[in-house]
């Protein structure tokens, strides 16, 4: 895959700090972004997930199911992913 088909995302936390942003596949799930959001969780913070299932993405106001791709999380926001992939970012937010 190019990298210029790479989308990035970053990740807010509810405590106002970032995770990201980084580059991913736009068939990455959100069960593996949840994996990769765990493993860069802030180290020493009182409230940490411990699984996959403690973590709700959400985008555009929609909790995205962990089955579901990058792709797929795009089309439910119903905003077209855009040719230039300089504009393919998201930000979500992780309560």
């Amino acid at each position: 895959m190019a990298v210029e088909d790479l989308i990035e995302l970053k990740f807010r936390l509810f405590d106002g700090t970032d995770i990201g942003p980084n580059k991913y596949d736009p068939s990455t799930t959100v069960a593996s972004l949840k994996e990769a959001i765990l493993a860069r969780w802030p180290q020493g913070t009182e409230i940490a997930p411990k699984t996959i299932n403690d973590v709700k993405l959400i985008n555009a106001g929609k909790i995205l199911e962990n089955n579901w791709t990058i792709t797929d999380a795009a089309s439910h926001d119903e905003r077209p992913l855009a040719k230039d992939p300089k504009t393919n970012r998201c930000a979500c937010t992780i309560l």
